[in-house]
């Protein structure tokens, strides 16, 4: 498959449309867990401002029931580092904004590595409040294949 563009969450593109281990490189450019909502602001046809604005998207995280089916997705995925990790990290964190939003990236992740040849790579921009990633697979915005 190439020269495809596809728009929704990348949890069900990735899961409905990307087979197992055919992507040589994703570059993951996550939401930052910034607590802000961000807008398109739109011009007027002379080029010169204007109040008229829609919501992009909403970089808020809740730990809610959507929060909660992520975290049991992650410990149901068969990726048991990765359910352990996850276990741990609520368990110290509590059931809070942070761990929504780690529950939310989790399941992301194992499917992008589910979805990346053995021979490819994944770069970050980065995860929440952690430094940039550079993961090579070894053996998850829109997405363009």
């Amino acid at each position: 498959m190439t020269n495809k563009l596809f728009y929704g969450d990348n949890l069900d593109v990735l899961r409905e449309h990307i087979a197992s281990e055919s992507v040589d490189l994703i570059y993951l450019d996550p939401p930052f867990n910034s607590n802000a909502n961000y807008n398109i602001l739109f011009k007027s046809k002379t080029g010169d401002g204007s109040d008229a604005q829609i919501e992009a998207f909403e970089d808020t995280w809740h730990w809610n029931d959507h929060a909660e089916d992520a975290f049991d997705q992650v410990i149901r995925s068969g990726n048991t580092a990765a359910a352990e990790l996850l276990r741990a990290i609520r368990g110290f964190l509590g059931e809070n904004d942070m761990m929504a939003y780690l529950a939310m990236m989790a399941i992301r992740l194992i499917e992008l590595h589910r979805v990346l040849k053995p021979t490819g790579s994944l770069y970050s921009s980065r995860l929440a409040a952690f430094h940039p990633v550079r993961a090579r697979s070894s053996a998850q915005s829109p997405i363009c294949v």
